[in-house]
C-alpha cells in the first residue's frame, strides 16, 4: 500500500473521530506539537520505527512528544496507530491530519520574509487582508532575511510574491547579461 495513501486514510479517521467529539481544535494544536516534536529531534522518529521498543513506551513517548496531556481522542488515536504497526507512518498522518484540519477550518498559512524585523501591527494588517479577500482565517510566521537587501518575500498556501531587492538586482542582471549576448 502506498504511503500517502496510508497517511491519508488514517488522517481522515482522526479528523472525523476528532469532529465527531468536539475536539478538533485541540487536536490540531496536539499535532502542531507533535510535528515541531518529530522536526527538532529525529531520534523519535527512529525510536518509533525500532521493534523492541514496546507500544506502552511508545505511547508514553508520543504522547509526551504531542505535549503531555493529550486528549483521549488523540491518545486513543495513537494507540490504534500502534497496534496496527503503521508507527513508521505517523510523521506522514500527523502532517495528512494537519493538512485536512487546515482545508477543512478555511487556515490559510503563510510566511512574510523581510530584511528588517516588521512591526506586528504590519502583521495583523496582512493578515487582515488575506482573510478579507480568500476567507477563513490566517497562520502566519515572520522571518528577518538580511541577503533579501531590502522588500519582502510573501508566500501564502502554493503562492509567492517575491518583491525583494536581492530579486530585483538579480532579474536587472540578467536583463543587462540578455541585452550583451544579443549585441555580440
Amino acid at each position: 500500500m502506498n504511503l500517502g495513501t496510508i497517511s491519508m486514510r488514517y488522517a481522515r479517521a482522526l479528523l472525523m473521530f476528532a469532529n465527531d467529539a468536539g475536539v478538533a481544535a485541540k487536536v490540531y494544536h496536539e499535532a502542531l506539537t507533535l510535528r515541531k516534536s518529530f522536526r527538532e529531534v529525529p531520534e523519535l522518529r527512529s525510536a518509533m520505527e525500532k521493534p523492541v521498543m514496546t507500544h506502552e513506551n511508545k505511547l508514553l513517548l508520543l504522547k509526551q512528544a504531542a505535549g503531555g496531556e493529550i486528549t483521549e481522542q488523540m491518545q486513543k488515536f495513537i494507540a490504534l496507530v500502534l497496534q496496527e504497526k503503521r508507527e513508521k507512518y505517523l510523521m506522514g498522518i500527523n502532517q495528512s491530519f494537519i493538512d485536512l484540519y487546515r482545508k477543512q477550518e478555511k487556515i490559510h498559512v503563510g510566511k512574510l520574509t523581510t530584511a528588517v524585523p516588521i512591526k506586528p501591527e504590519e502583521v495583523e494588517r496582512i493578515r487582515r487582508i488575506v482573510v478579507e479577500s480568500a476567507g477563513g482565517t490566517a497562520e502566519f510566521a515572520t522571518k528577518v532575511d538580511p541577503k533579501i537587501e531590502g522588500g519582502f518575500i510573501f508566500e501564502i498556501n502554493t503562492y509567492r510574491l517575491n518583491a525583494s531587492v536581492a530579486d530585483q538586482m538579480r532579474r536587472i542582471k540578467q536583463q543587462f547579461i540578455e541585452k550583451n549576448r544579443r549585441i555580440v
